[in-house]
């Protein structure tokens, strides 16, 4: 003989204040929960997405990143001549000699510094590029002091919108354009013509080497020549692979944060879903006590008592992801441990933080219940009815 789901659920409505701090109590876990995935998807979504799987990118052996590398003209002059490298326009390799530097800027309203990426492009660098669009102004002239900025950089950074000036290696530049980079890194970067980046640096070497692969070309096999020919010093990856490398630490010190948060936040409110349920019981001695002498057996007033709780937990879970949903709409940045630059980028809600953070939230709902069903379930009939 089943206890009716009408029987649990009509229970929690009856129980109405209990039943909204309880649940209150898990949707801020679940909340904070989600938030955190949230947070570490958008960072890697937004770094993985700035790469394409088309290109390779070339670097100093043992550059964590671009701005920790530094090739030679000569080393880019044998990486330009390898066959694996697709052909662009008037039949020259398709690539792009790049340099990264950092700047301080200070950020609009605030007056606070915070690191910037100076990228110094060449000629392909938009062709290697399509997810970046100019959308306002126009391109910098090659060999001159003309600067285009991610519109993330014109928003939050003074001097970074268009017609305005920023001053940095010793001269000014000037903001003719602003692009659009989409969801990726690059709207959180400022380009510039790479040779007059590195007059202005006083630096005699590129950052990175960026090519699109030749169809049906083979990476594995231009990576292993690259890397064992003893005149170089260089590695190669996938772009794709080099930016969800640039994601691992961020992410990873975020997870952590976020579990920690969420382990603390979750004892408190499985203590309060326990003591809920134990009140519960308390109440409903009488009516435990008939159940059982209606016929129903240990495992139905056990099963019952965990649904209600389950259900708590669910409603709670639920109302937290709710509100977590609307995180979306908001961009945040932060600093980014593997370049030291601040990266702008969204909360991204998934499927799979949908289906972690309910099944967290029905997680705390069974170890907050099943202890006090437990205890409804051992009742002795006689002393239960006696007891109401």
């Amino acid at each position: 003989m089943n206890i009716p789901i009408s029987y649990s659920v009509r229970n929690l409505l009856t129980r109405k204040l209990t039943t909204v701090l309880t649940a209150s109590g898990m949707a801020l876990v679940v909340f904070v929960f989600a938030s955190i995935l949230m947070l570490a998807e958008g960072l890697e979504k937004t770094l993985v997405e700035t790469g394409s799987d088309r290109n390779a990118l070339v670097l100093r052996k043992g550059s964590v990143s671009e701005v920790q590398s530094g090739i030679i003209h000569r080393d880019a002059s044998v990486v330009e001549s390898q066959p694996e490298i697709a052909g662009g326009p008037e039949g020259r390799p398709l690539l792009a000699r790049e340099i990264v530097v950092l700047i301080s800027l200070p950020k609009r309203h605030t007056d606070k510094p915070s690191n910037v990426v100076i990228r110094g492009i060449g000629s392909h660098s938009m062709l290697l590029r399509p997810q970046v669009k100019l959308i306002r102004g126009r391109m910098p002239r090659q060999g001159s002091s003309e600067i285009i900025a991610g519109s993330s950089i014109a928003k939050r950074f003074e001097g970074g919108n268009i017609g305005e000036t920023l001053h940095f290696g010793m001269r000014d530049w000037n903001v003719v354009g602003i692009f659009d980079a989409g969801t990726t890194g690059f709207g959180s970067e400022i380009w510039a013509d790479a040779d007059q980046l590195m007059q202005a640096f006083r630096r005699h070497v590129y950052s990175s080497l960026l090519f699109r692969l030749a169809p049906a070309s083979d990476f594995k096999n231009f990576k292993e020549r690259i890397e064992s020919d003893p005149r170089l010093t260089l590695e190669t990856k996938r772009e794709t692979v080099y930016y969800a490398e640039q994601s691992e630490m961020m992410s990873k010190f975020l997870r952590i944060l976020g579990s920690s948060l969420t382990v603390i936040f979750s004892i408190g409110a499985i203590i309060g879903a326990m003591i809920t349920m134990y009140a519960s019981v308390a109440n409903r001695t009488i009516e435990i006590g008939t159940l059982r002498s209606m016929g129903f057996k240990r495992k139905n007033i056990l099963v019952a008592f965990l649904l209600e709780s389950l259900c708590i937990s669910l409603i709670g879970g639920t109302v937290g992801l709710f509100f977590a949903s609307f995180l979306q709409w908001f961009t945040i940045s932060t600093m980014n441990f593997q370049t030291f630059s601040e990266l702008a980028f969204r909360f991204t809600l998934t499927f799979d933080i949908i289906y972690k953070a309910l099944s967290f939230s029905l997680i705390m709902g069974f170890v907050g219940g099943v202890l006090p069903a437990v205890r409804a379930a051992r009742m002795n009939i006689v002393d239960a009815l006696r007891a109401g």
